[in-house]
């Protein structure tokens, strides 16, 4: 359990991170206030990707173990 929770910290930050700067990035560009619009954006993604990440997470590695095994 200790794994799994570590795992869904460290995989939503990273992805809620870098997507949120995509996405801010390809809604206004480079405007003045970019970090600030992107660090708001990631403040509200990031508990949302926590949550969604240890509750998916179980299921999409046993998926990929299963597609994985058929390639």
């Amino acid at each position: 359990m200790k794994h799994r929770i570590i795992f869904a910290i460290l995989m939503s930050f990273t992805l809620s991170l870098i997507m949120s700067a995509w996405v801010t990035y390809v809604n206004i560009g480079t405007h003045p206030g970019f970090l600030g619009i992107w660090m708001h954006a990631w403040l509200l993604a990031w508990p949302a990707a926590g949550i969604i990440a240890f509750i998916s997470g179980p299921f999409i590695h046993k998926l990929a173990q299963r597609i994985a095994e058929k390639i």
